[in-house]
């Protein structure tokens, strides 16, 4: 199964603050260890929701929103994608994790990512056909 694991943003986060060489020695331990274990996929950092957009989407119509955004906990400041065996699994791994945000509470979130049979009946062969052929051709632009 394949789950995201959502880092949190905090004020600090939502500020620029960048972490420390400290912290950034800790997760780069952390992440060799989920690569080593075959869990890790990808996972990278976000700079503050201040340097993002957003797209509002009403029927036909789409409002880009600017940067920053209210509700800093809604808000995330990284991710990683891991491949495990199960939620237990995930969790297991995340209370590993070194906190992510020094000096202030840290919160991870982990959310399974749908898979083509989630889908079930409405994933017809058609459907997965095409998938598939998406899936080859993003994996063939990320090996150049």
């Amino acid at each position: 199964m394949k789950v995201m694991v959502i880092v949190k943003a905090t004020a600090n986060s939502e500020a620029g603050i960048m972490p420390s060489e400290t912290l950034l020695t800790e997760m780069g331990k952390y992440n060799e260890e989920l690569v080593k274990a075959g869990i890790m996929l990808a996972g990278d950092g976000l700079h503050p929701s201040s340097k993002g957009k957003r797209v509002h989407f009403s029927g036909d119509s789409r409002t880009v929103i600017d940067g920053p955004f209210a509700e800093t906990k809604e808000l995330i400041a990284g991710f990683w994608l891991w491949q495990v065996k199960s939620l237990d699994e995930a969790v297991e791994w995340a209370r590993r994790c070194p906190s992510p945000m020094p000096g202030e509470e840290s919160v991870l979130e982990i959310r399974q990512v749908f898979e083509m049979d989630d889908f079930g009946e409405h994933a017809t062969p058609e459907i997965r056909e095409h998938s598939e052929r998406l899936q080859a051709q993003i994996d063939a632009q990320t090996r150049k």
